[in-house]
């Protein structure tokens, strides 16, 4: 069978199982994503055995520590993908939710009930875990999950979805509910873009060339999970201890993450007294440096940064460093070089805490905490689909309301159009 001919297979079954997902009971979702969970940590060595095959091929390729670390399954990753799925199942079932309901003045009455897109296609590079993350939030808002992650994880990936699938079904998952493209090649990404009259929606997962591909090539609607560049701004009115632990968990606790933070700004009042116990600390937990001008005269050791620098995704353990005279530049900086992803203020001003509320265009915004907390089961929402930079339909974390839609209803006791 060629690659058209492959995907529009997967995409008809996956078609299938949406239609029979969507009347699905909550009591048989949630007993699927429970069995899933158990599976998962029962086959614990045979995901790590097929990860090492991954783990193997990167380093051949001699991929960044930071990759390999986003691609590496161990057995406290393994139990957190389980957890995901227990906690997803403990949520409210979000399908068949009327959220608002009104009357007419001719008594009828018109409402509006939540319910499946349809088939979410999932385009992801790197982490085998949003392979449990997104089947588990698709099945348990009522939709078919068609996953393509990337050739570097494609025996991870395999497998989870493999266990998955079986313990799924066993539990009661209609065929088709979790669809995985289990074949390398780029035509295959390519197809699936094309396969609208099958898959509703896409949502890419991964870097800024593979959302470009994405946006640029798919014939069906899109919400990106875009790049991070992420800023702590530590204000002038900070407690600096806090500050301390707040920028380098930002940075240092796990690098290779959209949310983790790529550039501090620190006000001029403060820099002294900040940065030089903030660098060292940072140096002994191996970050790489770059300094704005003025940070480069006070610590010269620092190598002075650049344009592209201030535009760049790390994902690394490398941090730009810039100092600036008031909130405002740092607001100016923001708005320039921010990804609208994740953006913080460590301050005890309030109504300085209030205004970077209002004015800084992210998809979250912290006040006095790290932007390694932007995650939707970190808010509550269980494991998360990505964080969506999208401005439309969902922003930010995308929990299981995110994978719904809305259509209305009318209750009539016979009335007509005049």
């Amino acid at each position: 069978m060629d690659i058209k001919s492959y995907i529009a297979e997967k995409g008809k079954k996956a078609r299938e199982g949406a239609r029979r997902l969507a009347t699905l009971s909550t009591r048989i979702k949630d007993n699927a994503l429970l069995s899933m969970a158990d599976a998962l940590e029962r086959e614990a060595e045979r995901l790590r055995l097929e990860n090492q095959k991954d783990i193997d091929a990167a380093k051949k390729k001699s991929l960044s520590p930071a990759l390999i670390d986003r691609l590496t399954l161990n057995e406290k990753r393994i139990r957190e993908m389980a957890k995901g799925l227990r906690d997803v199942a403990g949520l409210p079932d979000p399908v068949g939710e009327i959220t608002r309901m009104w009357q007419r003045p001719n008594g009828m009455q018109v409402g509006r009930i939540r319910v499946p897109i349809g088939v979410i296609g999932i385009i992801y590079e790197s982490r085998p875990n949003v392979t449990a993350d997104s089947a588990g939030l698709c099945i348990k808002s009522g939709n078919s999950v068609f996953l393509r992650g990337g050739s570097e994880a494609i025996h991870s990936n395999r497998a989870i979805a493999e266990v998955m699938v079986e313990a799924g079904s066993k539990a009661g998952l209609p065929d088709g509910a979790i669809t995985m493209v289990d074949i390398v090649d780029r035509e295959a990404v390519m197809e699936m873009l094309q396969l609208d009259q099958y898959i509703d929606l896409i949502i890419p997962r991964g870097g800024e060339e593979l959302i470009r591909t994405v946006t640029a090539n798919s014939k069906i609607p899109v919400i990106k999970h875009d790049r991070g560049l992420c800023h702590t701004y530590v204000d002038e009115y900070a407690d600096m201890k806090m500050a301390q632990e707040i920028c380098y968990n930002a940075k240092v606790q796990r690098p290779g993450t959209c949310n983790a933070m790529e550039t501090m700004l620190v006000h001029r009042n403060i820099a002294a007294g900040f940065l030089p116990g903030m660098i060292d600390r940072l140096r002994k937990g191996g970050v790489d440096l770059r300094g704005c001008p003025e940070v480069v005269r006070m610590d010269p050791s620092i190598r002075a940064a650049t344009e592209e620098d201030w535009n760049t995704e790390y994902l690394d353990l490398i941090l730009n460093i810039k100092i600036v005279e008031s909130m405002e530049k740092a607001l100016r900086h923001i708005e320039t070089y921010g990804s609208r992803h994740s953006e913080a203020i460590v301050t005890n001003d309030h109504p300085r805490a209030m205004s970077f509320l209002r004015e800084v265009d992210a998809a979250a915004v912290f006040v006095n905490a790290s932007t390694r907390l932007h995650d939707g089961g970190q808010f509550g929402l269980g494991a998360e689909i990505g964080i969506s930079t999208t401005r439309i339909h969902a922003r930010g974390p995308m929990g299981l309301e995110e994978l719904t839609s809305a259509k209305f209803i009318v209750l009539g006791d016979g009335q007509l159009r005049e």
